[in-house]
């Protein structure tokens, strides 16, 4: 995802939130613990600002010019194989957690093409693709002693030994079976991630999306004074949603993401569980602030809204 500067005000108002932010604890974190998203003009992509910083002040090879603070940390790269484009997204809206820059690729003509001019420090590569060997080979991953050129995190749907060993043999550093946790996949990358630079990889619990500040250590959605709690299912749903900023998810595409092709699922699991994170959210269907309802289709996370009335119980 190349990082660009809009001609709109790229960040935001940070003034009065950056004190609030301030105060939360850290953990090997950016300026205090979270980082801030905001919906591009273009809603098929997410930007990233880190506060203090532009994001016209950090180029597509993720360097800082030298007047920036030093104390930022590293941009990692990380490009992700695999022919699902609403995964590739939920996957680089969690990597953001990391301090990751993601570019997606649905097959080995569209990698190759990035790795022309962009060289990844770490790849997630779906080992069920058919162009997933040859882009290992790409990538220079081994399963000997040698150390691979770039580690990579292999993804499967396949959740038997045999694939996995299959993977393993194939070079990936660490496996990963789809359906996933978007915290369980962020914990494995920044592990990867450590070992190939044996350095530490920053890790930002909270990030915010529109005024949503989510915390994935937690599972909790802060606004305004209120925090709510998530089970796991609700926080990758809501992960999901919200990769998609504004465009539509059907049932269909939720089921798959977060069950599985395989799961035999009842009728309404996917409405009913959309229910109950808006009604943590106080989200009426009628009127959505966080998620809205496309009749026929599916949903749609509303990546701005007001908080107006949040902590005020409807009449």
């Amino acid at each position: 995802m190349t990082l660009l500067a809009r001609e709109a005000d790229p960040c935001g108002d940070h003034g009065s939130s950056r004190a609030a932010r301030q105060r939360e604890p850290t953990l090997n974190l950016v300026s205090g613990g979270v980082m801030t998203l905001r919906h591009a003009t273009n809603p098929t992509s997410w930007r990233r600002c880190l506060p203090g910083r532009l994001d016209s002040e950090i180029d597509d090879g993720g360097e800082a010019e030298d007047d920036m603070p030093k104390n930022e940390p590293a941009v990692r790269r990380v490009l992700v194989l695999h022919d699902q484009t609403l995964l590739v997204e939920l996957i680089e809206l969690t990597l953001n957690h990391g301090v990751f820059e993601v570019h997606g690729a649905a097959d080995a003509a569209q990698a190759e093409a990035i790795l022309r001019t962009w060289h990844p420090d770490l790849a997630v590569v779906d080992m069920d693709h058919d162009d997933g060997p040859a882009l290992m080979a790409t990538l220079g991953a081994s399963s000997s002693l040698r150390r691979s050129v770039t580690p990579v995190m292999g993804l499967t749907r396949r959740g038997d030994l045999k694939s996995k060993l299959r993977a393993f043999e194939l070079g990936v550093d660490d496996i990963l079976t789809v359906p996933f946790s978007p915290e369980e996949l962020l914990a494995r990358v920044i592990v990867i991630a450590r070992r190939a630079t044996g350095s530490d990889q920053p890790f930002i619990p909270t990030i915010t999306v529109g005024e949503m500040q989510i915390d994935i250590l937690n599972r909790e959605v802060r606004t305004g004074s209120s925090v709510i709690h998530l089970t796991g299912l609700e926080q990758a749903l809501l992960y999901l949603l919200a990769s998609r900023g504004g465009r539509v998810v059907t049932r269909d595409q939720i089921l798959d993401v977060l069950w599985g092709t395989d799961f035999v699922a009842e009728s309404n699991i996917v409405d009913r569980h959309v229910r109950s994170l808006r009604s943590k959210l106080q989200n009426d269907f009628r009127k959505p602030r966080f998620i809205e309802t496309v009749p026929g289709k599916g949903y749609r996370f509303v990546p701005t809204f007001s908080n107006t009335g949040w902590d005020v119980p409807e009449s």
